[in-house]
Parts: C-alpha cells; sequence; structure tokens
C-alpha cells in the first residue's frame, strides 16, 4: 500500500495541510467514482509564492510552485480518502494556470511541475491528460492547479 508521506520524503518534499477554501465553495467534490479538487494557489511555509513567470519570475520558480500546487492537491486527495490510498485510482487530468507575461510560451514546462509530482509519487497511476494556460490569477500567485482523480 502507499505511503504518500514517506513517498514524499523520498523525494524530499512533505505532505502540507489541506488548504482551507478562501471563499465560499468545497475543496473538492466527490461523485461516483471520481474526485475533484478544487484550484490550489501556489503556496509553500512562507506563504502565498506570488509572481510573473518571464517577467520576475523563472520558468524553474514556476515549475517549484506549481510542484506545491500539486503538493496541495495531494493533500486534499489524503483528506478526501481518509489517507487510505487504496481507495485512489488514478489521476485523470491536471488544469494549470500559470501566471505569465504577454509574451511568454512556456506554460507547459511549469505546469510540468505538477505533472512531475503526480508521476513521481503514483508511476504509471499519475500519468494525466492536461491543459496548460496563461492567466490573471487572483491575489498575485503564480500558478493555480486543479485535478480530477479517480478513486475505486
Amino acid at each position: 500500500m502507499l505511503n504518500i508521506e514517506n513517498k514524499l520524503s523520498s523525494l524530499s518534499l512533505k505532505l502540507p495541510s489541506a488548504p482551507t477554501p478562501a471563499a465560499n465553495y468545497l475543496p473538492y467534490v466527490i461523485t461516483n467514482k471520481l474526485l475533484f479538487i478544487s484550484g490550489q494557489i501556489s503556496a509553500n511555509e512562507n506563504g502565498l509564492i506570488k509572481g510573473v513567470v518571464g517577467q520576475n519570475m523563472s520558468v524553474e520558480e514556476g515549475y517549484k510552485a506549481a510542484q506545491n500546487c500539486g503538493l496541495s492537491l495531494l493533500a486534499h486527495l489524503n483528506v478526501a480518502i481518509n489517507g487510505d490510498f487504496q481507495k485512489f485510482k488514478r489521476v485523470i487530468r491536471i488544469a494549470g494556470y500559470v501566471n505569465s507575461s504577454n509574451n511568454f510560451e512556456d506554460h507547459p514546462k511549469v505546469v510540468n511541475g505538477v505533472s512531475d509530482l503526480m508521476v513521481s509519487v503514483f508511476g504509471e497511476n499519475g500519468k494525466h491528460m492536461r491543459i496548460a494556460l496563461g492567466a490573471t490569477l487572483p491575489l498575485g500567485v503564480a500558478v493555480e492547479v486543479e485535478g480530477l482523480f479517480e478513486l475505486t
């Protein structure tokens, strides 16, 4: 059975607490065998990760911000399944939004931060479809990511 905290530790990462929604919405919804997790904004133990990729933030910094969004997705997944990863089947879809300059074209390289995390944690079951777009994001954060997961 997968122990997500041990797996993340082997990657020198730590599972954060699941962030509380900032407004009147649910952090996730389970319907049938699908778990939809609301958009997670880039943050770490020091607070929000803000910036505009291609302007005052590098692709590498954006990648790390996206990875942190992925950690928040995993935190909500962990809560939704009560830590029982036998209930997890696969990652289906990742939608990544990058706060980027107008001429920035490497959105996929930034969103790879979350995609690579999912594959590192779940192997083949972490491979997913996805979208990577540029957008103006709330609170000036660098990245926002939402996820769709299949449960058993």
